[in-house]
């Protein structure tokens, strides 16, 4: 409403701001006001350190996050009612029926219970009623990853021309193998819908950038900052995983193998969150320049 009404106006992060860290000090209206002004005066002669400016997404792009968010809802919904099933037939000792598979309620047919009793009516009405909920979640999940896949298609050659699509950034990220759909939608609305000056603004985006802990003799690393967009974050580790298996003679691939070196646990796990942010950074060139990963493989086009 403001930038509407001609009202320049910006938004800081809080906690890039420098405070007084004494037990007590003077808060009140006057002085956040007057402690802010020096922070604006500061940031306007250049020195880009004394905040941090938040970029708010415009409308249509927090309306074009809408549709993966609504996915992870409706796949949290799905887990939620399969454990209840799950639960329900525990009680009587009924462990060999699985929700996920098609057809499973045919198994519920004069179905008894593990001591060989008839099956509680009643219990048996609300296993059914759950079915029927676990139903329309699975039918609104398929919806909506039809969806995804229409917005997320594979580019066509056609006239030696690409064409558009509703995410061009998602089409572009699905040229390259190991890279589906609902990855390339979540990468193009949550990541690379705005704009980075360098690679370092990458990774600080998606909170995968080391803050190490050096002070005179005292030296340790006290792994990723975790700041900024956590969604992103956790899809940049699942889509390392993918990667890895996908991209086997990739250069991010090759420098995994040769660091972890057949270790397991811990040492693996921040291996793959360094792979997470170098794959973040080389899709952000990727996008930016057409610079392809190195010892990436891209999908074939279809004519």
């Amino acid at each position: 409403m403001l930038e509407a009404n001609g009202i320049h106006n910006l938004v800081l992060d809080s906690a890039s701001i420098q405070v007084s860290r004494r037990a007590r000090h003077v808060k009140t209206d006057r002085t956040d006001a007057e402690g802010l002004i020096r922070v604006l005066m500061a940031l306007h002669r250049g020195e880009t350190k004394a905040c941090s400016v938040a970029r708010v997404p415009t409308p249509k792009e927090e309306d074009a996050k809408r549709l993966h968010r609504s996915r992870e809802k409706l796949v949290r919904d799905r887990v939620r009612q399969t454990n209840r099933i799950k639960g329900l037939l525990s009680q009587q000792g009924i462990r060999h029926i699985n929700p996920t598979r098609k057809d499973w309620t045919s198994a519920l047919k004069n179905l008894r219970t593990r001591d060989g009793r008839p099956f509680p009516n009643l219990l048996m009405a609300e296993i059914r009623r759950e079915a029927k909920l676990l139903a329309i979640v699975e039918k609104m999940l398929a919806d909506v990853n039809e969806q995804i896949a229409k917005r997320a298609r594979m580019p066509r050659l056609r006239k030696r021309k690409f064409e558009r699509f509703p995410l061009p950034i998602a089409s572009q990220l699905l040229r390259l193998k190991g890279i589906g759909p609902t990855f390339a939608t979540i990468l193009a609305t949550e990541v690379f819908y705005r704009k980075f000056d360098n690679r370092r603004q990458v990774a600080s985006y998606a909170g995968l950038t080391p803050t190490p802990y050096n002070s005179g003799s005292r030296q340790r690393d006290q792994g990723i900052s975790k700041a900024g967009n956590a969604r992103a974050r956790h899809y940049a580790v699942e889509l390392a995983w993918m990667w890895l298996k996908h991209q086997p003679d990739s250069a991010l691939t090759n420098w995994f193998t040769r660091r972890v070196d057949g270790a397991k646990g811990r040492i693996r796990k921040i291996a793959l969150v360094a792979v997470a942010r170098k794959l973040l950074v080389a899709l952000w060139r990727f996008l930016e320049t057409g610079l392809i990963p190195d010892g990436a493989v891209l999908k074939t086009l279809k004519r």
